[in-house]
């Protein structure tokens, strides 16, 4: 039995909200107004977090009374933060270095009522090599300019070799993690599916 307050997701993101809705929960979208940061002097980890707090703490200071949810998920190759990118040349390169390599998907989250709590979750994906056309084909398919290193596992051609981790937050929401923490909020869901 799910306790009644009003549950905000503070994202314009479809997927997170697809992911949400798979929980059975109830909630709103409420889009965060603050200006995500590109970098963190700390780690890739700080800036994930970071992000996540500031959309989280910003639907919050207007939406006291609800538990907020806010998160944010880079992609990170051999130390560099692959965020969303600004346009197809940048979409083509960054496919282009994750082609047949491994790379780490980090996603901070934040939960907000009264109390704050944060975490990260990490999950480590390996891309098939991908050719030119593979990439072509993948950028005529996806929208990649609203994506953390211009992809989406659940969209599009398969480029995604193999992943270590959890899925759901490769595709922008940790659902394993995050069940377990809207439980101290006293927040009972259904059990993500496993994929």
């Amino acid at each position: 039995m799910m306790v009644a307050m009003r549950i905000i997701l503070a994202s314009a993101s479809p997927r997170r909200e697809e992911l949400l809705r798979s929980l059975g929960l109830d909630f709103d979208a409420v889009p965060s107004e603050a200006v995500e940061h590109n970098d963190h002097p700390v780690s890739a980890r700080e800036l994930a977090l970071h992000n996540a707090q500031l959309k989280a703490r910003d639907v919050a200071a207007r939406h006291p009374d609800a538990l907020v949810i806010g998160a944010d998920t880079i992609v990170v190759l051999a130390g560099q933060v692959y965020g969303k990118p600004r346009d197809g040349h940048e979409a083509r390169h960054m496919l282009r270095n994750l082609s047949g390599r491994s790379h780490c998907v980090i996603t901070g989250v934040c939960l907000i009522r009264g109390n704050e709590r944060n975490f990260v979750v990490e999950t480590r994906v390996q891309f098939r090599e991908l050719s030119e056309a593979d990439i072509e084909r993948y950028i005529a398919a996806v929208n990649t300019l609203d994506k953390a290193g211009a992809y989406a596992i659940q969209e599009g051609p398969p480029i995604v070799a193999s992943i270590d981790g959890s899925y759901s937050n490769v595709v922008g929401l940790p659902l394993e993690r995050l069940v377990a923490e809207l439980r101290e909020f006293g927040v009972f869901v259904r059990e993500p599916a496993q994929h």
